[in-house]
């Protein structure tokens, strides 16, 4: 499955989407774990990965993923808890930015800053030639390589030499523990890639400045 938007867009161009299918079996039932790199079952759609999770300045629990993963009102629950049920809704998804911002349930999640062997303690981006990046995804886990710098000289989009696969979408982008990006597509073949990725601090602050739920977001 192929997205293909104008390159004056300054978005996915010829990047595929990472949305895996719905495989796996159930697991006892009970508040979800959920961070940076965790697992999500979006509706009847398949699986993506969670960018990361916090609450917004009204105190709500949000995290964000990828917006081509569902839409608006969409429910999701957490692919390592199934039996659990939903745990969260899409808030609103944002297309040209392809993200999304999940409102979750905090009776049934417990939010945490790591997930496998990613750690995000703040926001910031983007990255920039030559950072070594690193991503944690549903799909892939954590893999890393060189950040090419932005798109088309866009301060929207990144490319990186990150290997992802279908099911990492929306999955956090690190440097260090600095969340700087969300997996967002690949360029032509998985995991040769490059991998295309939002900048976090242009989503932050299209959130930011949309108000409402998300806005004042930062990670637990």
């Amino acid at each position: 499955m192929f997205m293909k938007l104008a390159r004056a867009a300054v978005a996915f161009a010829a990047g595929a989407m990472l949305v895996g299918a719905q495989i796996g079996t159930a697991h006892a039932a009970g508040p979800s774990m959920l961070g940076g790199g965790s697992g999500l079952v979006v509706g009847d759609q398949g699986i993506c990965t969670l960018t990361t999770i916090g609450h917004d300045a009204a105190g709500r629990l949000v995290g964000l993923t990828a917006a081509h993963c569902g839409e608006a009102g969409t429910e999701v629950a957490a692919e390592a808890n199934r039996d659990a049920g939903t745990v969260g809704t899409f808030a609103y998804t944002y297309t040209a930015m392809d993200y999304a911002v999940i409102e979750f349930d905090p009776g049934k999640v417990v939010p945490v800053n790591r997930v496998g062997n990613t750690t995000i303690t703040r926001l910031g981006g983007p990255a920039q030639f030559p950072d070594i990046a690193c991503k944690q995804g549903y799909t892939t886990g954590q893999t890393c390589g060189l950040t090419y710098g932005d798109v088309y000289g866009s301060n929207t989009w990144t490319w990186t030499q990150i290997c992802v696969l279908p099911g990492d979408s929306g999955g956090p982008v690190t440097v260090g523990t600095t969340l700087v990006g969300m997996v967002n597509g690949y360029l032509t073949v998985p995991c040769l890639g490059p991998q295309l990725g939002g900048n976090m601090a242009a989503i932050i602050d299209d959130i930011n400045a949309r108000g409402g739920i998300g806005a004042g977001f930062h990670p637990v």
